[in-house]
């Protein structure tokens, strides 16, 4: 995660029994309350556990010390019998598992500090040139999006406003676009600001090579080729006409 913005993620789970106590068949709940955080600097440990009898606390268990704590007077002596003994191993493996299960979840489940993919395209019609800077595949869904021209921010009426959709994978997208005038398009530059990113991220509109630029290439390149061929041609006639003049030369003789 970033350090700009660090959400936790709290997970809660109820674990709820009943017991009769003694000849009165009186019944009482035991539960159990397991609570983790993903973040330890919100006071919170990464795993406890507290057991109730009724809405009497008797039981509390952390992480981090990994000890089982009485916290009532008719707990406190007993702590050496067999049955405390059976529930601090419980809770210790209880521990373990909701530690694994916590952590899986976060693997698959937690997109905090996604930084934004940002590029401006460019779109010309019969009267309008148009630029536009999109924001992809960010997490979480708060950006700022601004345009800004010789490095100065715009008016904000200058321009469209900003635009975000989710793209169904937990992530997001967002987009603004502007007109600019025809030839002015290098004076513009989109300015992002997320938490997934360290400082402002800058953006601009870079021109692919022209289609005259392009054409003009390939009819060079071709115009070489074709010469190319027209001089191993012409190479391969000179030598046919070398070889039957060198065979003119020679006359045939009758034999006596």
């Amino acid at each position: 995660m970033g350090p700009r913005a660090r959400p936790a993620l709290l997970l809660l789970m109820l674990l709820q029994t009943a017991v009769l106590q003694g000849r009165l068949l009186r019944s009482h709940s035991l539960h159990y309350l397991f609570m983790g955080s993903s973040e330890q600097d919100l006071g919170l440990s990464l795993f406890e556990a507290l057991g109730y009898v009724d809405d009497q606390l008797f039981v509390f268990y952390d992480h981090e010390s990994r000890r089982v704590e009485p916290r009532t007077p008719w707990v406190s002596g007993r702590t050496s019998s067999q049955m405390w003994l059976q529930l601090s191993q419980s809770l210790k493996g209880w521990d373990h598992m909701f530690t694994v299960d916590f952590w899986t979840i976060m693997e698959n489940h937690n997109h905090s500090k996604v930084p934004p993919l940002v590029k401006v395209t460019h779109h010309v019609t019969s009267s309008v040139t148009t630029l536009r800077c999109r924001a992809l595949n960010y997490y979480p869904q708060n950006i700022t999006m601004k345009w800004l021209k010789d490095r100065q921010p715009m008016d904000a009426k200058e321009v469209e406003p900003k635009d975000v959709l989710p793209n169904g994978d937990g992530t997001y997208q967002g987009w603004i676009t502007l007109t600019v005038p025809p030839g002015e398009e290098q004076r513009y530059t989109c300015q992002v600001e997320h938490p997934g990113l360290d400082q402002p991220l800058l953006a601009f509109w870079e021109p692919s090579p022209s289609r005259t630029l392009v054409i003009g290439v390939i009819s060079v390149i071709a115009v070489f080729v074709i010469i190319l061929f027209i001089g191993i041609l012409f190479i391969i006639l000179r030598k046919r006409q070398t070889s039957r003049g060198v065979m003119g030369h020679y006359v045939l003789a009758e034999r006596e």
